[in-house]
């Protein structure tokens, strides 16, 4: 980030347009530091920076008026709450306190760090657990340990205990990483598996605390009061517990001088200079030695994320000591599809593992088996979780029913009504009871809370709040409970969009607030209140033989729901996938009403900007994002057109298609929207009943190629339109590209690859030398490691063989003689010729180095 004087200017971070004033301001007034300067460095830190704040509850100290001076110290404010005027793009989670609900900022991207920074939040503190994909709190994933220095010592004591912390923490199988904390200490950061509470591990560092007290009587200290503290060092355990919080590594601290919590080595603890470092020696080292804590959080170094892997419900020690990392244990539809037998029930038995998602849908079946009980399931993670409710959901809050956690079903079976045959599991007849989709407050391994909304005339009768919590009476861990709790006023809110649609007589409003006299169904307005239908990400091994299919093309845009209500002034609203009105920053779309006719219509498409080859580029189109400014838009708009790709039909003229079959609406769509120059209806590939899907894959994929798309999505003739849900009816697929590389280096790995290769470094060969590409450190097996390990023996070198190999990576790398050849998968070519995403396929042993060239331009794809 450039850093600019004068009052203000506008900035894009991300696709996030921020306006940043002020930039002149000196923040810390004894080194002339200014807010530009505080900018710049969290700008180019942020890589590092946010891997170790990332989904953990964010609290912020900030210094408006900057931190003063020894004489007269700046005013600081400590923030937990999210602002009103947060922008809509900052991710958030609420923690509900004894005081009331809390709002936290999620520190995720750099366009986040770049707000806080504009806010003058010069500290970032976060806890030791992070949030899970649903909301709900993990346990922690590392310990901490604040060394603090009490009056008469310093760091060097500090770094004495650290040492002896050190050896405990080793001893318990724990890779502890110093930190000096920017102030006046260090911080000693250690990963963990996740697998116990906050509780725990908080009485566990309050024990070692004690230890050491016990041992260092004339150094250490476990008592927080200050009293005690004179001439010792105080080993701050009490940061572990779940309500606390600790200065996030590679933060600023607001002290007189602009310190950093810095990553070390144990090297420098040694070292008789060891001192707290400065923003610009920081700049300077992650630049040179890359990030030292890389291996805090679990996967991070290689670009994982434990979050990925995560088991049904929410972790517990029993869950996580079984649960693996291979693609065969995660899968949460392995017990469901043992019970079953796809060739005599009627029931979706899926052959793949299930497809992670973030959908809310929930169904309610009534299932007339041996004894008549009801399956009450909410989707979480692409699965339905399920329970057997014996006497159904309970009528009011005075009553609890029996709630029987049974397995994880497959997202198709919110669909499922049938006879399952006499002699298979669950033989009987399975109707749906209620369905729709439901707002999540909790999901504990022990308890979830969510607010149902069914269908306008369903059972359930309108919104219904309800608890599910786990008993485990008479000892069986699979007992539940379901009560049924009071509607709080958000959710009795929320009763008014999903009620049965008003009479003809009360006119609905169009986006202008005029009314038109058209009504929308109840359907469609569940459709642009809770937002589109969603595809899984799948393989053509997801495309079912036994289901008719069709082929289109997938665009690399923005999601939008479209209104169209006609009249002498048509008016047209755009609402993105969020719920956010886009009609203003797209003023030039209102010309779909022409592509209507005089209809009234709701239009599912995806907003586009294509580059000179006619192609989508969604780096272009980020030029048209968050814009507010009527003359920034036109000045926009006149740079970067847009084209509204409309591929789904969901309400003509009132009516509702939503629970017409895909290939009705289809047919609706071509019939009724007619193709304009701001407005196309692309095609689709229909692969006939007797061809089967293979052909419509084979020649969509190689369509899609041919444009340069990143893919199509497959969806299934038969299937209705189901709103704000991920479904298995529409398949995302994606190209797999390739690249062969040479290798020209290795650097070690972390965790369980401790003692070998982490990742190969890769090049191919160019005008001057072997050009750097990136590195790979996924797709290995076990053998493969094993492999590359002999192979890389035989072939080391004490010179780099890249051409122009980054200080970073080449910090700890390990150089070979250039000869092997491997391949590669990657996502696509970054705009500096780095493959993104790549993933080990293997070797090449048919080729030689002089044969590998680049496959496809830098920024293909992008």
């Amino acid at each position: 980030m450039a850093k600019q004087s004068g009052s203000g200017e506008l900035v894009s971070v991300d696709g996030h347009r921020l306006k940043l004033t002020n930039l002149d301001k000196v923040l810390y007034p004894e080194t002339g530091t200014t807010k530009a300067d505080v900018l710049d460095y969290y700008a180019r830190i942020a890589d590092v920076l946010i891997p170790h704040a990332r989904d953990r509850a964010l609290t912020r100290k900030r210094w408006v008026h900057g931190v003063g001076t020894a004489d007269e110290p700046g005013q600081v404010f400590f923030q937990k709450n999210l602002e009103d005027g947060a922008p809509s793009w900052v991710k958030r989670r609420e923690i509900e306190h004894s005081s009331g609900v809390n709002t936290y900022p999620l520190l995720n991207d750099r366009a986040t760090l770049t707000w806080l920074a504009q806010l003058t939040a010069l500290e970032l503190h976060v806890p030791q657990w992070r949030f899970g994909r649903n909301g709900a709190r993990h346990d922690p994933d590392r310990i901490v340990l604040d060394l603090d220095p009490g009056e008469g010592v310093g760091l060097a004591e500090c770094a004495e205990v650290a040492r002896h912390v050190k050896d405990i923490l080793e001893g318990v199988g724990l890779d502890p990483m110093p930190v000096t904390s920017g102030s006046k200490g260090i911080h000693l950061y250690a990963h963990l598996d996740g697998t116990r509470s906050s509780d725990e591990i908080s009485a566990f560092a309050h024990e070692l605390a004690r230890a050491l007290e016990a041992d260092l009587p004339d150094l250490v200290v476990s008592d927080m009061k200050k009293t005690l503290r004179t001439g010792k060092v105080l080993v701050d355990w009490s940061q572990n517990n779940g309500n606390k919080t600790t200065i996030a590594p590679y933060s600023l601290r607001g002290r007189l001088h602009p310190m950093v919590a810095a990553p070390r080595t144990w090297d420098e603890l040694d070292s008789a200079d060891l001192r707290q470092l400065d923003y610009e020696e920081v700049l300077a080292r992650v630049e040179e030695r890359g990030d030292l804590l890389a291996a805090l959080d679990d996967g991070s170094a290689e670009g994982g994320h434990p979050e990925d892997l995560r088991p049904p419900l929410e972790p517990t020690p029993e869950r996580t000591a079984s649960f693996q990392a291979t693609p065969e244990a995660r899968d949460r539809l392995a017990t469901y599809r043992s019970m079953r037998d796809a060739a005599k029930t009627p029931e979706p038995v899926p052959a793949e593992p299930s497809i992670p998602s973030d959908g809310r849908s929930f169904v309610i079946q009534e299932h007339h088996a041996r004894r008549l009980h009801w399956d009450f399931r909410l989707e979480n993670d692409g699965v339905l979780v399920s329970w057997a409710l014996p006497k159904g959901v309970p009528t009011s809050g005075k009553e609890n029913h029996l709630a029987v956690h049974t397995e994880d079903h497959p997202l198709e079976y919110g669909t499922f009504e049938g006879s399952i045959p006499a002699g298979e599991y669950g033989g009987g007849e399975v109707t749906i009871w209620d369905a729709g989709t439901y707002e999540l407050e909790k999901w504990r391994d022990d308890e979830v809370i969510a607010v149902l909304h069914g269908r306008p005339d369903g059972p359930l009768g309108g919104p219904v709040k309800v608890a599910l919590i786990r008993t485990a009476r008479g000892g069986d861990e699979k007992n539940w409970l379901i009560h049924r709790m009071a509607l709080d006023a958000a959710s009795a809110e929320g009763e008014s969009t999903e009620s049965p649609a008003p009479k003809a007589s009360a006119p609905a409003r169009t986006a202008s607030g005029r009314d038109q006299g058209v009504e929308h169904s109840p359907g469609v307005r569940t459709v642009l209140s809770t937002g589109p239908m969603l595809a899984t990400l799948g393989t053509p091994l997801s495309i079912t033989a036994s289901d008719d299919w069709a082929f289109e093309m997938k665009w690399d845009g923005i999601r939008a729901l479209v209104e169209i209500d006609p009249g002498s002034e048509p008016v047209v609203r755009l609402t993105s996938r969020n719920g956010n009105d886009l009609t203003k920053a797209y003023p030039e779309l209102a010309a779909v009403a022409e592509a209507i006719g005089d209809h009234q219509a709701v239009l599912d498409a995806e907003i586009v900007a294509l580059d000179r080859k006619g192609r989508p580029d969604f780096g272009r189109l980020q030029q048209r994002m968050n814009l507010t400014k009527s003359a920034d838009i036109d000045r926009a708009a006149a740079q970067v057109p847009v084209v509204l790709m409309v591929f789904d039909l969901l309400e003509l003229d009132g009516h509702s298609l939503l629970r017409a079959p895909y290939v009705e609406r289809r047919e609706r769509l071509v019939a009724d929207v007619a193709s304009t120059g701001l407005v196309q209806v692309p095609p689709a590939f229909d692969a006939g009943h007797d061809e089967g899907p293979e052909r419509g894959i084979e020649d969509a994929m190689a369509a899609s190629r041919e444009l340069g798309l990143e893919g199509v999505v497959a969806k299934k003739l038969a299937s209705t339109y189901t709103a704000g849900r991920r479904s298995a009816a529409w398949v995302k697929l994606k190209h797999t590209r390739t690249q062969e590389v040479v290798i020209g280096g290795w650097r070690p790995g972390k965790g369980r690859r401790a003692d070998g290769i982490g990742s190969l470094l890769l090049g191919i060969p160019g005008e001057h030398g072997l050009v750097y590409v990136g590195r790979v450190g996924t797709g290995f097996g076990d053998r493969d490691l094993d492999e590359i390990g002999t192979k890389m023996d035989s072939m080391s070198r004490k010179t780099s063989p890249f051409a122009d190999v980054p200080r970073p990576d080449a910090a700890d790398a390990h150089w070979v003689t250039p000869q092997l050849v491997g391949e590669v998968e990657f996502a696509e070519w970054t705009s500096t010729g780095r493959l993104r995403q790549p993933s080990w396929r293997g070797w090449r042993p048919d080729k030689s180095a002089d044969d590998v060239v680049r496959e496809g331009a830098v920024g293909e794809g992008s």
